[in-house]
């Protein structure tokens, strides 16, 4: 398990930057964390890292939204799954096309859908800390 640590918003870019460049080779990634950790402004910092134009923006009412970097050579899905009442509401709005599109899909309250996620995938954890800094630990599943 790799740890990565973001002391302020300061250094949230060099932190996103630094992820991305270890692991951008998964397309899958299943961030958990309590209501108001950060996993949406994490989510935001990889995008900027990945030189998505579209801004992201927390998908809670539209459940998915989607980001894309010039000329399409990056797409991202970025799901929150927060409202869900069933997995059969993430299948009904094509959940498996979306995971096994190869592109990035960046799932929020994961835990939600939890029998259906891909085997293959990065899990991580986003806690604050007492201190007021956030702790990222990254899984490979």
């Amino acid at each position: 398990m790799s740890t990565f640590t973001i002391d302020s918003l300061e250094n949230i870019d060099q932190v996103a930057r630094r992820f991305i460049n270890r692991y951008k080779d998964h397309r899958i990634m299943a961030f958990y964390g309590d209501m108001g950790v950060g996993k949406t402004t994490f989510i935001k910092a990889l995008c900027k890292a990945m030189n998505i134009e579209d801004e992201a923006n927390s998908p809670s009412f539209a459940i998915v939204n989607e980001y894309h970097s010039k000329n399409d050579e990056i797409i991202i899905y970025h799901f929150d799954f927060y409202r869900l009442k069933s997995i059969e509401e993430a299948l009904d709005i094509g959940y498996e096309e979306y995971i096994y599109s190869g592109n990035y899909c960046f799932m929020e309250w994961p835990e939600k859908i939890e029998p259906i996620l891909p085997d293959e995938r990065l899990d991580i954890f986003i806690k604050e800390n007492e201190n007021g800094t956030r702790s990222i630990d990254v899984k490979v599943v």
